[in-house]
């Protein structure tokens, strides 16, 4: 099984040699795919078809630097490297649809293109803060497309549910380091220095109101504090303290006002004698879900699994870099609910994370049948 090898055979952000080889070499073994490797550093893209319509299905392939839990037969052999989201099972799902597509194609010859995306680089991004998906597009990826299709499963999902949104449905991210300078002291004398750790309170209560008293309530936005350090001795009052944080929102002005408003909540540290830097890093922007192809999806997954399979709910404050593919043509990802049936919660990006297998096939199938639909003109 394609998941299981994957699984078992991990590789980082654009380090995914190993899986971009064997996607490579099952596209010829199936046959008919013009194969071109190297795309985006490491990704593989597949053209399937001739000229006509053109629709693009994208899958990542890259895993996260986590030390596996798990007690399987097909656990990471890689240590301190793990698929810890999923992006096995959705490389192993367009190996899938490359198999289904071209028993459609080999049936019908009809007359249009897919492109399949197997894409480096989801999780992390480079030292020019270049994603994959980025990557991929710098590379001509996209070229000619007409429209762009993906799944995400969902380990904390029902298994079998397909869960659409129509527009923003996941958020932009951006980070940010922050240092907040004082001049420091002997922890016996405060008075005679300004002391950032004191400052850090006030700012912290700032930043952690930016939500809940900045931003209008009806617009969805988080700012969370993930790191914190400073000082190293009980009886010093260090000169510097340092902090990390994420700012996720769903609209560009919220975005925009979550960069001032952390800086306003830092500036408070000049009203206590002291200073600040922030180095904001600019990250995915949100993902806009086309409601026109999240509706082509709809219909093909309550044709071929039931109505009863198809959900509306919101994604969540996540972040994906399938975002900067949706700008560049009509696309849309829906979430496949993949929970384990029995036994604790396999969340994502945790060290026991995992995934009812039995969803690869559904899944593999409601993309590939929108595919053929698009180029065939039965939408």
């Amino acid at each position: 099984m394609y998941k299981r090898q994957i699984h078992a055979n991990p590789e980082l952000s654009f380090q995914e040699y190993q899986t971009a080889a064997l996607v490579a070499d099952t596209l010829a073994e199936i046959g008919g795919y013009r194969v071109r490797t190297g795309v985006g550093k490491t990704g593989v893209v597949a053209d399937l078809g001739d000229d006509g319509p053109l629709i693009a299905i994208r899958a990542d392939m890259d895993a996260l630097p986590i030390i596996e839990a798990n007690d399987a037969p097909y656990c990471s052999c890689n240590p301190g490297v793990m698929h810890a989201c999923g992006h096995d099972a959705h490389t192993a799902i367009l190996l899938g649809v490359a198999h289904m597509l071209h028993q459609s194609y080999r049936e019908e010859k009809w007359h249009g293109r897919v492109r399949l995306l197997f894409q480096p680089a989801e999780e992390a991004v480079d030292e020019n803060n270049i994603s994959g998906a980025t990557a991929m597009i710098d590379d001509g990826a996209l070229e000619g497309i007409d429209a762009v299709i993906a799944l995400h499963v969902s380990a904390d999902q029902p298994s079998g549910q397909f869960q659409f949104h129509d527009g923003p449905s996941l958020a932009a991210v951006d980070s940010f380091d922050a240092w907040l300078y004082g001049d420091g002291a002997h922890g016996a004398y405060p008075h005679t220095g300004s002391d950032p750790l004191f400052m850090l309170a006030p700012v912290l209560s700032a930043l952690y109101a930016i939500p809940s008293r900045r931003i209008n309530p009806l617009d969805a936005s988080v700012v969370s504090l993930g790191h914190i350090s400073g000082g190293e001795a009980s009886n010093v009052i260090p000169n510097e303290v340092m902090l990390r944080g994420t700012l996720r929102s769903l609209r560009a002005e919220v975005r925009e006002q979550l960069w001032a408003d952390v800086e306003n909540a830092l500036r408070l540290t000049e009203h206590l004698g002291g200073g600040y830097k922030l180095n904001i890093i600019k990250g995915y922007p949100p993902m806009i879900n086309d409601p026109e192809a999240n509706g082509w999806m709809r219909v093909v997954a309550a044709n071929l699994l039931g109505e009863g399979v198809v959900k509306e709910r919101p994604f969540g404050m996540g972040a994906e870099d399938f975002a900067y593919m949706t700008q560049r043509g009509k696309g849309a990802m829906f979430m496949l609910g993949a929970a384990v049936p029995e036994g604790a919660p396999r969340h994502h990006h945790t060290s026991t994370f995992d995934i009812d297998e039995s969803v690869l096939a559904p899944g593999a199938a409601v993309l590939a049948e929108t595919a053929r639909r698009f180029v065939t003109g039965r939408l």
